[in-house]
């Protein structure tokens, strides 16, 4: 935990890392609170209509304990992945616990995922037991035949018509609410996130328990010393994302801090502002676009007083304006942050400590030694640009790309581990976030990668070619936008056009559909047959400018 210092430099010199031979996250997040303090508050569930249930730390140890006694009578080994399809809930948190105490990997799922993007993860992660509800096994239903019948599903809200399908509270009143956890190592592996597939399919970064460990310096450092008396901490970013999950709900509980969970089927600033004032919200992860929509939307102060004590955001850089809304708004200094699936966590504000610098991204969170290097992996001089990098060693840093070694061994030069984004280092830990070595797209808060959405494009009957950028965008940050080439004797056409964006809509996440498509007769490629997304990026520009 971070000490408060009088400075950052102070903070830097007297951090020291503490990572134990033997750590289980879900023994910590639970367990340790519940044999404590056993009517500690450990979640708020908050439904649509505002009721709201109150779950303590000794009852999601004895929910939690059951479902990992259930997940161990179904066959499932120390090492075996178990998938997590749920939106914020008791269940997905229990699930999350349940599968690091057995010894499991877990592998979360984001419930707007359509069912190409689950099939792929579920094959590629080799899981075999997912717990879900009922939204998510329409889905399912939905995979190849062959894949959906080889997983073993429980459902959260009643068993759907399906032989591999069963009721999980059914299933649940047999098992006992006492479980032996393992005692894992903290270098055993507890967890699959994918990332977005900015190159190629997705990969999943396969995670140690001591993650949690190596996340808690920049999430105490993001929140202003992180916890203080009375916090309350809330997010909208989905529990299936390291963002929601390892940012916010396994740090919070780690100190035995309420975390407010609601999903909203569409997020609107109105009823960011009114959770936050109902519920006392202390602390929370507003990604830009969240952030974005809220400032488009009137506050009403007398009626939904806020008791906001920080404020972080993470996923690009904030203006000035955005800044100066959030003091005078929200009535804090958003402290910005930087990290990714593979190392996250690593950069960040810290109003405390330091004013912020608009368009800087903030300091090197005490533990982490970064550097900006060049393509040798050299470090390049104060105020040069270069690709940001992570010294090997870091506590918070993948194990590696789950059966990708080719991948994993990509990722690094040297003693560093590539981040894929250019930065300045300014001195005095300041880094500025200058753009992106790949053609991920930023959209929602989502990080986007072209190949993936491509993909599915081709799978379209009328197209032959296909290609995908990010196009500016005021509120979402970009949009998706698709460069399409039809088969012989197809015309272009509106119809098509909502065909082809209803297709991929369908079969991957909702935030991934092309908002926009524009059809041509060919697309620039290299000699080597790579799509030049910067020449329709550049295209799009001119198109821009001359309508």
């Amino acid at each position: 935990m971070l000490q408060p210092a009088t400075s950052y430099e102070a903070l830097v010199d007297g951090f020291r890392w503490s990572i134990p031979e033997f750590y289980n996250i879900g023994v910590d997040i639970c367990d340790k609170w519940a044999e404590g303090e056993p009517n500690r508050r450990a979640l708020t569930i908050v439904q649509p209509d505002w009721s709201f249930r109150n779950v303590s730390f000794s009852e999601l140890k004895a929910i939690s304990n059951q479902i990992a006694n259930l997940i161990v009578s179904c066959g499932v080994k120390r090492g075996d992945r178990v998938g997590v399809l749920l939106p914020q809930a008791l269940e997905t948190a229990a699930s999350h616990i349940a599968i690091y105490k057995m010894g499991g990997i877990a592998v979360p799922l984001f419930t707007l995922f359509g069912p190409d993007a689950l099939e792929y993860r579920i094959k590629d992660a080799g899981i075999g037991l997912l717990i879900t509800n009922a939204t998510g096994v329409e889905k399912l239903s939905q995979m190849s035949p062959e894949v959906f019948a080889g997983v073993n599903v429980y459902s959260v809200d009643g068993a759907a018509e399906y032989d591999n399908v069963k009721d999980i509270y059914t299933a649940l009143s047999d098992q006992s609410p006492d479980f032996e956890p393992v005692n894992t190592r903290a270098d055993d592996p507890a967890v699959i996130i994918y990332t977005s597939g900015t190159t190629g399919s997705p990969k999943g970064a396969l995670h140690a328990h001591r993650v949690l460990l190596g996340h808690l310096p920049g999430m105490e450092m993001s929140h202003d010393f992180f916890p203080q008396a009375n916090d309350v901490i809330w997010t909208p970013a989905d529990w299936a994302w390291i963002g929601g999950l390892i940012d916010v709900l396994l740090p919070a509980l780690h100190h035995g801090i309420p975390v407010i969970a609601r999903r909203f089927e569409k997020f609107t600033g109105e009823a960011a502002y009114k959770l936050m004032s109902l519920f006392g919200v202390t602390n929370a992860f507003l990604p830009p676009t969240a952030l974005k929509m809220m400032r488009a939307t009137p506050h009403d102060r007398e009626n939904d007083p806020l008791k906001l004590r920080t404020v972080g955001s993470g996923g690009e850089t904030l203006g000035a304006e955005l800044l100066d809304w959030g003091r005078e708004v929200l009535g804090v200094q958003i402290n910005e942050f930087y990290g990714q699936t593979e190392c996250n966590l690593i950069v960040s504000s810290c109003s405390t400590l330091f004013e912020p610098r608009p368009g800087v991204m903030g300091r090197a969170v005490p533990g982490h030694q970064l550097a900006v290097v060049d393509a040798e992996g050299n470090a390049v001089p104060k105020g040069a640009a270069g690709q940001l990098a992570v010294k090997k060693g870091d506590p918070v840093m993948f194990l590696n790309y789950w059966q990708n070694p080719e991948a994993t061994e990509s990722k690094f030069i040297g003693d560093w581990m590539l981040t894929g984004d250019q930065a300045i280092h300014e001195g005095d830990g300041w880094l500025r976030f200058i753009g992106r070595d790949d053609d991920v797209i930023t959209s929602a808060g989502y990080r986007i990668g072209p190949g993936p959405i491509e993909d599915c494009i081709l799978r379209h009957d009328a197209v032959r070619l296909a290609a995908v950028i990010g196009k500016p965008d005021a509120a979402r940050t970009e949009i998706v936008v698709a460069f399409v080439v039809l088969k012989d004797g197809i015309q272009p056409s509106e119809d098509i056009k909502t065909d082809i964006q209803n297709h991929v809509r369908h079969r991957l996440a909702a935030h991934e559909f092309p908002r926009e498509i524009h059809f041509t007769d060919e697309l620039p490629v290299t000699t080597t047959g790579k799509i030049m997304r910067r020449v329709l990026r550049d295209r799009l520009t001119e198109e821009e400018q001359s309508s």
